[in-house]
């Protein structure tokens, strides 16, 4: 299998709500982030994805490590994804979707009819409901 690299935030609201994101002509929901250029560190990468996805601007000293973690790429046949997961307070309420990103929702973990990413459903929504 091939592995992809990426960084991704758990942006939650005041209300405990968690942020995700659905890639354009894709099914499932997932956290923002994605792949770090050549040289790059994953808080830089977060950073500027954040940014280009939904014109998020953090900074570095905003993130919070929670871990890296591995499953099954949800667009990508044939490969894993292996996370470097940053926590993102906000009281923030709207995102606007832009670059590749068709919807940003506010996802609560009692939500059960949304289509969720590997990653998110078997490791990043079980850490809100330790929260």
């Amino acid at each position: 299998m091939g592995k992809i690299n990426i960084a991704a935030a758990i942006i939650t609201d005041i209300q405990g709500r968690c942020l995700l994101v659905r890639k354009r002509g894709t099914h499932y929901f997932m956290q923002p982030g994605g792949k770090p250029e050549a040289g790059e560190s994953p808080e830089a990468a977060l950073v500027r994805e954040l940014k280009d996805e939904l014109n998020f601007i953090v900074s570095p000293d905003e993130l919070v490590p929670v871990g890296r973690f591995t499953d099954i790429a949800a667009n990508e046949p044939g490969h894993i994804v292996c996370a470097d997961i940053f926590r993102i307070s906000t009281d923030r309420t709207h995102f606007e979707p832009t670059a590749e990103i068709e919807e940003a929702i506010w996802f609560e973990p009692n939500q059960h009819h949304i289509k969720l990413a590997p990653l998110t459903e078997n490791h990043l929504i079980p850490l809100l409901k330790e929260v």
